[in-house]
């Protein structure tokens, strides 16, 4: 609901002082909010560099008279977009594959190609869905820092929801913890893991 997937039947999505509820996903991005995806949603037929050039939005290239009557404004906004997708691939240890089919790339790959495109975003809160769904535990290393690098240098707001428990305690406060589509609690991990309703919820009390 928060990403404009879901229409909420009722209650308030407040961002920034204004009620969102109901936006749909592409006004939400112009607002502020994006988010990536458990499954990666990469273009398999564009270069990496190339994936990340396509986001930044209003470009005037986009505009086929823009190309004959603005080539000059045309010609400045990409070399602009270029550079700045290049300083992700370079912040996001990606350089190497700039010129690969996207495609091609690996898993793990393919979540840091994610949060490139969150970085060619003027992103201020990021939803980020099992960022560590299907990547081995060496990238998945790398793809935590990224996180964190992020979060810290970038001031990115990142809501993460994810069912390792090591990469939500060395990423997340608070941790919310949800049963059965409502909030059953939130604290810091060892709030969490000494929480006699979580322990139910999801492992069936102290004897499971």
């Amino acid at each position: 609901m928060i990403a404009g997937e879901e229409v909420p039947t009722s209650g308030k999505i407040i961002f920034e002082g204004e009620n969102v509820a109901g936006l749909p996903g592409h006004k939400l991005f112009h607002k502020g909010i994006v988010r990536t995806f458990q499954i990666p949603h990469e273009f398999k037929r564009l270069t990496v560099l190339e994936n990340l050039m396509v986001v930044p939005p209003s470009q005037p290239g986009e505009n086929i008279l823009s190309n004959f009557m603005a080539r000059l404004a045309v010609g400045q906004r990409e070399r602009e977009v270029r550079e700045r997708a290049e300083d992700a691939l370079k912040f996001l240890s990606l350089w190497h594959v700039r010129d690969e089919f996207a495609g091609k790339l690996s898993g793990g790959q393919k979540k840091l190609l994610e949060l490139g495109r969150t970085m060619m975003t003027d992103a201020k809160l990021v939803l980020l869905d099992e960022p560590g769904a299907g990547v081995n535990p060496s990238l998945m290393l790398e793809v935590r820092g990224m996180i964190s690098r992020l979060r810290q240098e970038r001031r990115y707001t990142f809501c993460i929801i994810e069912h390792d428990m090591d990469l939500i305690a060395a990423l997340c406060d608070p941790i919310i913890v949800m049963a059965a589509g409502s909030v059953l609690t939130k604290g810091t991990m060892a709030e969490i893991r000494a929480n006699q309703e979580v322990l139910e919820a999801y492992l069936g009390g102290d004897d499971a």
